[in-house]
């Protein structure tokens, strides 16, 4: 065979191929296109070869071609895929199988290079990525997509790959309403014979590619805040998932950072929502000027902008928000001045979390410590998630804050979260430990507003008791912790069962009778340091004479600990205000306490509780 490059001019009525322009502008909009194509080996490398061998000796005669079944296979692709990845291999495999091609690729033009992006997949799934400057006039698929015109060349020498020398190419420029849009390149021994059919799958592709053009205008309106110009919430989903699972995949990392503007209220009341609407715009204008081109700004909702950072840790996305914050900062807005009020919020995958979701709940936690810790030189604190401790009361609260709004959305159980956190958390010390225990206590009381502080208040009157009586520190120090997560198993119980006012069905009184026995299998039995609390949180309800619960232990059957504990949780219950009634004095619950000793509490250990009850605060 010949390696002549000569174009064979095949513009005649029979091919019915349009030659009225000689040279053609480019009519490709920038629409993401070009990113399509781009991604198409990923995806056809996974079409199977059936024929196996070299490709450089290929059969030349194929056999009868079924022009029904490839007609309707054309159809089918058009018909059934609206994923253009999806029908550009389908393509691919109908002219590998059907034709026996050696090679098919697609090409588009990439204003911004001026060059043709050219994805090639030959007969043994091998994927090849070139780049053709339009500038190459002497280029063959250059000269194609000038003159619009089909091109059958020899060989394949001007691509460069040393495998496909010596191969036929025939290459069909795809028009669509006039224009041309693309080009498809094929290799097939029989193309001369083969080129009707050809050019009805260009045509068919270039209807493809005209739809998904159109729908990409379609979904760029319905993408696009219409406020801002950026991305909306839903679409920064689908893109941070995309993020998240090329990340996975190529062991980067992906921050995601929240800006909220802060006194936006104030803004809309004093200036109205006209001026409001103007600070988000610009803050949202010069966070996306400012960011990098492959990173991504969305409209997170109301006042918040968010950011997803690629292939950057915690510490660089940092300095991207400080840069952002400062270039914030320089922004003036008549009667509002300088935009340098912006709480800022970090979270970096797979760092924080490998979970798309619980990423977003701490980039939000830090959002609002930031909040908290107010301003430095004129500009807010940045937050990262690995710059506070879970337990500290102010990321605790603002932890609660984000869960309890998300709660709905997400079916997220706030204790359970916390449980989670508590399990995952490394204690180095006997008082981290204690800080941590004590954080955890108070986010479950916290729940009820007639439980507040209970857990942390029967901590303190049970320390009291035993020292009373005289244990050792290391007991009473046991006693403390006992004592703080004794109702620690209430995250287990149905709110609406934990909180109701009225008095509770037989049914109900068992369900929370099992708070005891879930607080040991949940929270103590996985932790180690926690087995000798078992006793404390198991037994604390059992009662003097036999009749409580989850065991029936009586007398001196219960722990000492946990008889202690049961005193000081029914005293601060008397003492406390609920629902249906008001807390009671000292003098009564004293009184109760006493004619209840011997019978549901330890006698001596009532007697030694009253003693002390004066100095003891009244009331919670």
């Amino acid at each position: 065979m010949q390696k002549s490059k000569k174009s064979i001019d095949i513009n005649n009525k029979e091919n019915n191929i349009s030659s009225q322009s000689k040279k053609t502008t480019n009519p490709i909009d920038k629409s993401g296109l070009v990113a399509k194509i781009n991604i198409l080996g990923s995806g056809m490398n996974s079409i199977k070869n059936p024929y196996g061998g070299n490709i450089h000796h290929m059969d030349k005669s194929f056999g009868v071609i079924d022009y029904a079944g490839f007609i309707k296979q054309i159809n089918d692709i058009v018909k059934n895929h609206t994923d253009l990845r999806e029908s550009l291999n389908e393509f691919h495999n109908m002219f590998v199988n059907r034709l026996n091609c050696a090679f098919t690729a697609m090409g588009l033009i990439c204003e911004q290079s001026n060059s043709i992006n050219i994805k090639l997949l030959d007969k043994n799934s091998n994927v090849y990525s070139l780049k053709v400057f339009m500038s190459d006039t002497e280029n063959e698929i250059v000269k194609a997509l000038e003159t619009g015109e089909i091109s059958l060349l020899n060989d394949c020498e001007f691509l460069k790959i040393p495998s496909l020398v010596n191969h036929p190419c025939a290459i069909i420029p795809i028009k669509a309403q006039g224009r041309t849009i693309c080009v498809t390149l094929v290799s097939d021994y029989n193309v001369q014979n083969h080129l009707s059919l050809y050019q009805l799958a260009a045509t068919n592709l270039g209807l493809l590619f005209q739809n998904s053009a159109l729908n990409e205008k379609v979904a760029q309106s319905t993408y696009t805040d219409s406020l801002t110009n950026l991305y909306t919430h839903r679409r920064f989903h689908e893109l941070l998932s995309q993020e998240l699972e090329y990340a996975q995949s190529s062991k980067t990392k992906v921050s995601v950072l929240i800006f909220d503007i802060n006194d936006m209220g104030q803004i809309n009341r004093d200036f109205g929502h006209s001026k409001g609407d103007e600070v988000i715009k610009v803050v949202a204008s010069k966070i996306n000027e400012n960011i990098k081109k492959q990173d991504i700004a969305a409209r997170y909702g109301g006042d918040k902008i968010s950011v997803i950072l690629r292939n950057m840790n915690a510490e660089e996305a940092k300095y991207m928000a400080e840069y952002l914050t400062y270039s914030l900062s320089c922004c003036l807005v008549d009667d509002i001045g300088p935009v340098n009020k912006v709480s800022v919020g970090i979270a970096t995958y797979p760092d924080d979390s490998t979970d798309k979701e619980k990423l977003l709940i701490l980039a939000e936690q830090a959002v609002l410590v930031s909040k908290t810790k107010g301003y430095t030189n004129g500009r807010s604190i940045i937050v990262s998630t690995q710059d506070y401790d879970f337990w500290d009361d102010t990321a605790l609260n603002s932890f609660a804050v984000v869960m309890a709004k998300r709660h709905s959305q997400l079916g997220i159980n706030f204790e359970e979260a916390l449980v989670e956190q508590f399990q995952n958390e490394n204690i180095l010390s006997q008082n981290h430990l204690i800080e941590v225990v004590t954080s955890l206590a108070s986010a479950i009381d916290a729940k009820d507003e007639y439980t507040k502080d209970h857990s942390s208040s029967v901590s303190r009157y049970s320390v009291a008791l035993a020292r009373a009586i005289n244990l050792p520190d290391k007991e009473v120090e046991r006693i403390k912790l006992g004592a703080l997560l004794h109702d620690i198993g209430k995250i287990g119980i149905p709110e609406d069962v934990l909180t109701k006012p009225a008095k509770l069905t037989d049914e109900e009184f068992k369900i929370i009778q099992q708070h005891p026995t879930i607080g040991v299998q949940k929270i103590l039995d996985p932790n180690p340091l926690l087995h000798d609390l078992i006793p404390i949180v198991k037994y604390h309800h059992e009662q003097w004479n036999g009749k409580g619960y989850p065991c029936r232990l009586k007398g001196e059957e219960i722990p000492l600990a946990a008889r202690i504990v049961a005193v000081a949780d029914t005293y601060h219950a008397l003492i406390s205000d609920r629902p249906y009634r008001k807390g009671m004095s000292v003098e009564k619950a004293c009184a109760i306490l006493e004619e209840g000793a011997g019978e549901q509490w330890d006698k001596e250990l009532v007697r030694q509780f009253i003693a002390l009850a004066p100095s003891l605060a009244t009331k919670i």
